[in-house]
């Protein structure tokens, strides 16, 4: 039989049981309990009644009068002379000319023999948020800050990626056409 000690015991730990789960919900009186209110997503959207309505207008006929039989052009010193005008027209020369040229600039940095080290270090520029790029040239991997518009932007980036990489960089005019 069991004694007297383990009876209190078993009892005790009863009526601890019963206030650690009961007494809380007694005792914490009127509980707010919060929803979310929750839209539901109908499955097909319903559609308005008015139906959209467009205007199919009429084409228009761009087609311009061709002449009958092919134009002849012969040029002769600054003049057109063709079969059917009878006046000449006269042709100015327009020398092409390259507007890009003066307007960007860029830095050489470095030309190194080593291309992955070249890469190395233009992935380093472009983690610090400059424009580094590579060239191949003559087997040497040049490194290339640009192109950029403002030439004191890019002299300042001078004296800063001097500090960072330990070589002094040459600033040099961006060619499109042949870079």
């Amino acid at each position: 039989m069991a004694s007297k000690f383990q009876n209190r015991l078993v009892g005790t730990i009863i009526l601890v049981a019963i206030g650690i789960i009961v007494l809380p919900d007694v005792l914490d009186g009127k509980k707010t309990h919060y929803k979310e209110e929750i839209a539901s997503i109908p499955l097909k959207p319903e559609l308005d009644s008015d139906l959209e309505s467009f205007e199919v207008l009429d084409p228009i006929d761009d087609s311009q009068s061709l002449p009958q039989s092919p134009v002849e052009v012969v040029t002769v010193e600054d003049e057109v002379v063709s079969d059917q005008d009878s006046l000449p027209a006269v042709i100015k020369e327009v020398p092409e000319r390259n507007e890009y040229q003066d307007s960007a600039w860029i830095i050489q940095l470095a030309a190194l023999k080593n291309a992955d080290n070249a890469k190395v270090l233009v992935n380093d520029l472009q983690k610090r948020g400059y424009q580094a790029h590579t060239k191949l040239e003559n087997g040497f991997t040049r490194v290339i800050i640009g192109p950029d518009v403002s030439q004191s932007k890019l002299e300042r980036q001078i004296i800063e990626l001097e500090k960072i990489t330990g070589s002094k960089g040459q600033l040099l005019k961006f060619k499109p056409l042949n870079p």
